[in-house]
């Protein structure tokens, strides 16, 4: 490439980096288009059309992206000035760029359509840490700025809780537009399409979630507690428990759980000679599928039922760099709630019920019918703006003294 294309080529870069602002703009007008389960089953089985999937993906990516970019802007500034944010949107902001070079492209060539999933793939490729450097802004944050107030860790815990969910569906929908337009089917899972399997064997995902973390366990501990697992379905007796699902989103949930059930029980019975085992319950309704999963870790207090779900609160140790390869059973805190934006992505729900003293019940709850599985996504608008426009204002409880009032003393001010 010769010098004077070279200057082309980078003046062209910065032309388009001037615009972005101006696109962000425009896109963010539009409501994402949540589609249900049922919709990614029909249209990648009877009317897979690489051709329609692209036209609606070089729309609908774009307005998913500058929805939650517009958002990001609305954090708070010394947030916002941390490299590892910065770097972030860095990548939304290249992301975007590349797709909306196909706005004016023809979908009815060949070679249009297969440099789409090309560059597809790389953008899935360059947000694969995104949830690790997002955690890491924060904490750098959080060690530069140690006095936070509680508005602003709203704004955080609002914010993460869409840019994660806006995250996992536009993962959602470059895995199943590459998996059916460029992948190979899998014989073993004869009913997977793109990365839903529509016969989702939720007892053998149940089981390998298990096996992982007991791998796990094991590597650290030197033992793991065993598995008890029953199922019900009310639909038929017989029948095994299938539903229209990712199984790489269940797996997630599941692995999460026992990770965190298995150390607690571990380390809540490091006197006695045999570890109680973890409970898992699979029940199938006609509206929802439960799972339930029951430890004897020792439980946790109810005021911290809901910091566990806290990105801010995490008292998880921070990884270290060189364990990369090494998954620990605590990352940065960010299982728990991320979880829970797996299970609610779907319309379901995470659940936790804990006996302080005692164990604790995690609850996943999810859909069983595809045409009810509709994605749940953020959209950016005026009430998403006030959230972030909070203010503290004085609580209309009254908020109980540490010290207990000394009624005598209390008379005589009087």
């Amino acid at each position: 490439m010769t010098s004077k294309m070279r200057c082309v080529r980078s003046l062209m870069k910065a032309a388009a980096l001037a615009n972005v602002p101006r696109h962000i703009e425009h896109f963010s007008k539009f409501s994402p288009s949540p589609l249900s389960m049922k919709q990614f089953l029909d249209f990648g089985s009877t009317n897979a059309c690489e051709r329609t999937s692209f036209v609606f993906l070089r729309q609908e990516l774009p307005v998913r992206l500058s929805n939650i970019m517009k958002e990001i802007n609305l954090l708070p500034d010394k947030l916002l000035a941390t490299p590892s944010v910065q770097l972030v949107q860095t990548w939304y902001i290249q992301s975007l760029m590349e797709i909306l070079e196909f706005l004016d492209k023809n979908p009815d060539e060949q070679r249009v359509l297969e440099t789409f999933v090309e560059v597809l793939e790389a953008i899935r490729n360059r947000h694969n840490e995104v949830v690790p450097t997002m955690a890491q802004g924060v904490i750098e944050y959080k060690e530069a700025f140690t006095q936070q107030d509680p508005v602003t860790n709203h704004n955080i815990q609002y914010f993460l809780d869409r840019f994660y969910t806006s995250r996992i569906s536009i993962r959602m929908l470059i895995n199943q537009h590459t998996l059916v337009f460029n992948g190979s089917t899998n014989p073993a899972h004869p009913n997977t399409i793109g990365c839903i399997d529509s016969k989702c064997d939720v007892t053998e995902v149940a089981r390998d979630a298990y096996e992982s973390a007991k791998l796990l366990c094991e590597q650290y501990y030197l033992g793991a507690p065993e598995l008890e697992l029953r199922q019900i379905n009310a639909n038929s007796i017989r029948e095994p428990i299938y539903i229209s699902y990712i199984p790489s989103h269940l797996y997630h949930m599941l692995f999460e759980l026992f990770k965190n059930s298995m150390r607690a029980t571990i380390e809540n019975h490091e006197a006695s000679r045999a570890l109680p085992p973890i409970k898992v319950m699979i029940a199938l309704g006609g509206e929802d599928l439960s799972i339930k999963m029951s430890d004897r870790g020792g439980g946790v207090p109810f005021r911290k039922i809901e910091r566990l779900f806290s990105y801010m609160y995490s008292t998880a140790p921070r990884p270290s760099a060189d364990d990369k390869h090494r998954a620990p059973l605590a990352g940065f805190g960010y299982g728990l709630p991320i979880t829970r934006l797996y299970a609610r992505y779907f319309q379901g729900d995470l659940q936790l019920h804990s006996m302080e003293g005692y164990g604790t019940d995690a609850v996943i709850h999810l859909k069983v019918l595809s045409t009810d599985s509709v994605e749940r996504l953020p959209v950016f608008n005026k009430s998403a703006l006030r959230h972030y426009k909070l203010t503290l204002e004085a609580d209309d409880w009254c908020i109980p003294s540490k010290e207990p009032l000394d009624l005598a003393v209390h008379r005589t001010g009087k």
